[in-house]
């Protein structure tokens, strides 16, 4: 039963590794597309009525936003939804 506990939380330190990794390259391509469009954490923040430090977080990968943020972000910036997640 030992050896099944581990390959489970094996499974799963994996599981969250990727979603790390897509979280960031996210995170990531968020922040060149509002500097493409000349506009800082704080102005995309009150725009879109979400705490700067949430617009933070979300760009160094360290939270999941919600989708609904993310068509929000996407509508203020002037880009299509599908932009946001071409980063692979």
């Amino acid at each position: 039963m030992p050896n099944l506990f581990f390959h489970i939380a094996s499974i799963l330190i994996v599981a969250l590794e990727k979603d790390k990794i897509f979280l960031i390259a996210f995170g990531k391509n968020l922040k060149k597309l509002r500097k493409e469009k000349g506009l800082s954490q704080a102005q995309l923040a009150f725009e879109a009525n979400i705490e700067l430090s949430q617009i933070s977080r979300i760009e160094r990968g360290q939270i999941n936003t919600t989708i609904a943020n993310v068509k929000l972000i996407s509508k203020i910036l002037e880009i299509p939804l599908v932009n946001f997640f071409d980063f692979e």
